[in-house]
């Protein structure tokens, strides 16, 4: 056969006349359906077809076409037979209107119910487009792979299937999806029931009921508390009975947990009519009546709740995220909080715990954590076997018109191609449409384990929230809202006129449901009263303790040799990269006692001992496996296959899990993953390293909503582990400050701990206690980058065996105490070189202590470090940081009050730091290098000239 290739790289025969088009196009729809069932030959030439790209796709449907558009051309158009056969062109033309109805149809369905945007001509959809016309629409075709239940039919029946299947109320987006399996299971789950929904009448009273129960409470709240801010439902009533189907049906396939999360829409009409908060407990918060007993507390629309409810298949749990306003950074919460759920039930399909991520339509298309979310979502790290999501699409945002500013692709939904995503277009004044897609989408989630988005097109009926008036900036939207029935008056008409019910019973379940808020009763239609402890974890261990800095570390000395070499032991065979030998082979020398100890083989032998004594350990962030600066190698590589050995994963056969994974080059979503997940899992230390300490401000919104402010809005306790290479190496502005006086400004309450450790062995049992110590806030290291093979910076291993994590580490050198005049305190990387500066000028005067522990700052250690120095008359702040940033603002009011009653003659003295500057570091190295050099000098109270 003689080939040549088109524009995009497709081989089509040139020998073949046009006249074999329809022959070669029933071939090649015969081959996808079953290749076997093709001669060899032409299952060869397919096969360079197969593709999952659509341009691609669409370039060989493209060369058929030609084909037999020239044949028409040359042939002119024959009248079409009944029972057309396979070699006609026309049959040809059919097929390529079957798939314009697969893949555009949803460009025509009326999803709008405001009709206010007419949909534009789909020219594809059109009869003549594809050399068909008015004549053939009682002419029989074969209907090829359509799941209609017979092989041939009319083209007018076939067009009106169509119509019904992909432009009706549903559109359906699919045809992007990655595998022709999937693309097919679509194609079926629509077709089979040529277009129509076939719910019985019970099935149709209960999804009133449900829309009776959104619409009734938002009416309730509007009468008794008018003008408040609620984020009412109303135009989006649909969403419950789509929920309410999602949970039942996920409960009847074996899934025991749910996990949800929404911003402000809908959501308290989720809590009472889905979750079964209490309506009374709801109006109590309406009424004031209910304030925070410990911390802030937040609005009752960011707050979180959960809860058991009873399905076909048994008890579930659902549990409804905490999350602020900053809109769609819940959603990488959620899934972390949802992957610790399944690693705990050890659910590795993902089947038995669920994630739930409801969105507006403006915030979807417009925050880029949904792209970074929707780009972890089949990672090793952070997949959670495919999320549920729902746009509750207003086609407005606060006052921003649907397309014309708020995005720049024709759905909002688009970003979600990005993944290969199905989307699910649905008019919300349908339910019984919007009840169909939700069973859709649970059932190719549970299938495919890959996510799904249900675009449920609706409206907002009043503003905003409650007390805007829309119609200022959206006239004419509001005029057609205000005169349009709601959601349930449109449903029940139709359940009327099909006799489904009677006007007695709509009105009954109206009453019934306003009776039960009145009395202040419990309105979730399946909620247990009596929910079984098992489906949740008990945190009541780690709540209520006072946070305490001393806390007992140690362990046996024997034991950490057998850890060390047992992390030594390789699988037969397996052969390292000459560096990395060295490093196993160092770190064994280290591990048992032979050499002193760096960094990593003290961070290593923490993390053993923790998975030994059952806490499970995680570790993610950018290149965590080996580590940023090579320190790690938690993950060791075969050089003669590639495959990957962890050694902490062998230290026994009875350790808690251990895994390091290495994230997408992002912050914001992975580190809101790893909250979520720290927040679901108490005995554990969850650990996100950042490439450098100064990328964590990627991350601002989670440090800010979530990490810094938890606890006292949500009482959320999180014990997120944050190692952050911090450190002045003259790397440039991006690649030397973690912003300590960020974090630092956020510290109150005792709401998480700052440290910046400067030995191995600081480091080794400031990770342990972050575990074995019975309360769980988050730890912000100030972990560095020189020091990790610094020759000063080590430790032995009776440090690690004896010690515990010290708050204040003192001076090192022996020292007549009595001759000391001057006390540096500092922290960080700068202690090494004030350390080894005053040791080359043999300064017997200075003394340097190390705060190593900034928030909750140990005042009494301090104290007790100022009390050894009797003749103390200076005590200097040094930093390596600029002065307008760093420690020192956050520390001057805690020192003068604590220094100034003290009973010596010592003051505090101005602080010693690089320049304020509105950057964190110089990019010069010349410059890095004397601002190094005067504020060494400047701390040791000496000119720079003197310095060695």
């Amino acid at each position: 056969m003689t080939t040549i290739t088109n524009d995009v790289g497709t081989s089509v025969l040139t020998e073949l006349s046009a006249d074999n088009a329809s022959y070669i196009e029933s071939l090649y729809e015969q081959y996808l359906v079953d290749p076997d069932s093709v001669d060899a030959q032409w299952q060869s030439y397919f096969e360079q077809f197969k593709s999952d790209d659509d341009a691609l796709h669409n370039a060989i449907q493209d060369q058929f076409l030609l084909l037999a558009r020239n044949q028409t051309a040359n042939k002119g158009t024959a009248p079409a037979a009944s029972g057309a056969d396979c070699a006609d062109p026309k049959q040809m033309g059919v097929q390529k209107l079957i798939s314009a109805y697969r893949r555009r149809g949803h460009r025509r369905a009326q999803l709008d119910p405001l009709k206010l945007h007419p949909r534009a001509e789909v020219e594809d959809l059109k009869l003549e487009f594809h050399g068909l016309s008015e004549a053939d629409l009682d002419t029989v075709f074969p209907t090829s792979d359509l799941n209609i239940g017979k092989t041939q039919a009319p083209l007018r029946e076939i067009i009106e299937i169509m119509e019904r299947v992909y432009c009706r109320h549903i559109g359906i987006e699919y045809m992007h999806v990655t595998t022709f399996e999937e693309k097919q299971w679509m194609e079926q789950y629509l077709e089979e029931n040529l277009g129509y929904i076939k719910f019985d009448d019970e099935k149709k009273r209960s999804i009133l009921e449900r829309l009776t129960a959104a619409e009734g409470l938002e009416k309730y709240l509007a009468r008794k508390y008018t003008g408040v801010k609620r984020f009412g439902l109303e135009g989006g009533e649909s969403f419950i009975p789509a929920i309410n189907e999602l949970i039942q049906r996920a409960g009847s396939g074996g899934t025991k947990e749910m996990v949800i999360g929404m911003a402000h829409r809908g959501r308290l009409n989720l809590l009472v009519n889905i979750l079964g908060k209490n309506p009374a407990d709801l109006f109590d918060e309406f009424d004031g009546k209910i304030q925070p007993t410990k911390g802030s507390g937040d609005v009752k629309y960011h707050n979180g709740y959960s809860s058991n409810v009873m399905t076909p298949g048994g008890e579930a749990h659902l549990a409804l995220a905490f999350n602020p306003s900053h809109l769609e950074i819940v959603s990488p919460v959620l899934e972390g909080s949802v992957r610790a759920r399944q690693v705990r039930r050890n659910d590795t399909t993902g089947n038995v715990v669920l994630p739930i991520v409801i969105h507006g339509d403006a915030a979807f298309a417009g925050q880029g954590v949904v792209q970074e979310t929707f780009q972890m979502s089949q990672t090793r790290a952070y997949t959670t076997g495919g999320t549920l999501h729902i746009v509750i699409n207003n086609q407005v945002g606060f006052t921003t018109s649907r397309q014309e500013d708020a995005r720049s692709t024709e759905y909002c939904t688009d970003v979600a191609k990005m993944v290969h995503a199905p989307i699910l277009h649905v008019n919300g004044d349908d339910p019984e449409s919007v009840v169909f897609v939700a069973q859709l989408a649970l059932d190719y989630r549970q299938k495919f384990h890959k996510d799904i988005v249900i675009d449920l097109f609706c409206y907002r009926r009043n503003g905003h929230n409650e007390a805007d008036e829309p119609s200022a900036t959206q006239p004419l939207m509001y005029s057609v809202i205000k005169k349009l029935p709601s959601t349930r008056a449109i449903y029940a008409q139709k359940l009327l006129e099909e006799k489904v019910i009677d006007a007695t019973v709509e009105q009954q379940l109206e009453d019934e449901y306003r009776e039960s808020l009145d009395k202040g009763e419990y309105v979730a239609s399946s909620l247990v009263r009596e929910p079984n402890p098992d489906l949740y974890v008990d945190w009541s261990p780690y709540l209520g303790h006072e946070l305490k800095d001393e806390w007992d570390t140690s362990v046996d000395i024997e034991k950490l040799k057998a850890y060390g070499r047992r992390m030594a032991e390789l699988p037969e065979g397996y052969k390292l990269q000459r560096q990395v030998q060295k490093v196993v082979e160092q770190r064994l020398a280290m591990q048992t006692g032979e050499e002193p100890l760096n960094w990593g083989a003290a961070e290593t032998l923490a993390y053993a001992t923790l998975v030994e004594e059952n806490y499970l350990v995680r570790i993610t962030g950018e290149d965590v496996g080996r580590g940023t600066f090579s320190h790690r190698h938690s993950e060791l590589y075969n050089m003669t296959d590639g495959s990957m050995y962890v050694p902490l994963a062998h230290i026994s056969d009875t350790q808690a899990r251990f895994a390091t994974y290495n994230s997408l080059l992002s912050e914001e979503a992975v580190l809101a993953f790893e909250y979520g997940y720290a927040t679901t899992v108490p005995n554990a230390l969850v650990v996100w390293e950042a490439q450098f300490g100064d990328f964590v401000n990627g991350a601002q919104v989670v440090i800010d909503q979530f990490i810094s402010s938890g606890e006292t809005k949500w009482q959320r306790v999180c014990g997120l582990t944050m190692l952050l290479p911090h450190g002045f190496e003259g790397q440039g502005p991006e690649h030397s400050s973690a912003r300590l006086e960020r974090f630092l400004q956020l510290c109150a309450e005792d709401n998480m701990q700052v440290i910046t450790p400067t030995t191995p062995a600081q480091i080794f049992h400031a990770l342990r206690r972050q575990a074995v110590r019975p309360i769980r806030k988050p730890l912000v290291v100030m972990s560095p980058k020189s020091l990790l093979r610094h020759k000063l910076a080590t430790s032995n291993l009776e440090e690690l065996a004896n010690g515990k994590f010290e708050t204040v580490l003192p001076e090192v050198d022996a020292r007549d105490n009595d001759k000391v005049t001057r006390l540096v305190l500092c922290g960080g990387k700068v202690y090494y070189d004030l350390l080894e500066q005053r040791r080359e000028l043999g300064l017997e005067h200075v003394a340097i202590a190390r705060i190593e522990q900034l928030y909750p700052l140990p005042e009494k250690r301090l104290m007790e470090e100022f009390e050894k120095y009797p003749n103390l008359e200076e005590i200097v702040w040094t930093q390596e940081e600029p002065l307008n940033q760093g420690a020192w603002y956050y520390l001057a009011p805690h020192m003068f009050r604590i220094v100034v009653p003290h009973p010596t003659r010592a003051k505090v003295m101005d602080p010693v730091a690089r320049p304020p500057s509105a950057a964190p570091a110089t990019g010069s190295p010349k410059i890095h290098a004397q601002q190094q050099r005067d504020l060494v000098a400047g701390g040791l109270g000496v000119s720079v000239d003197q310095l060695v």
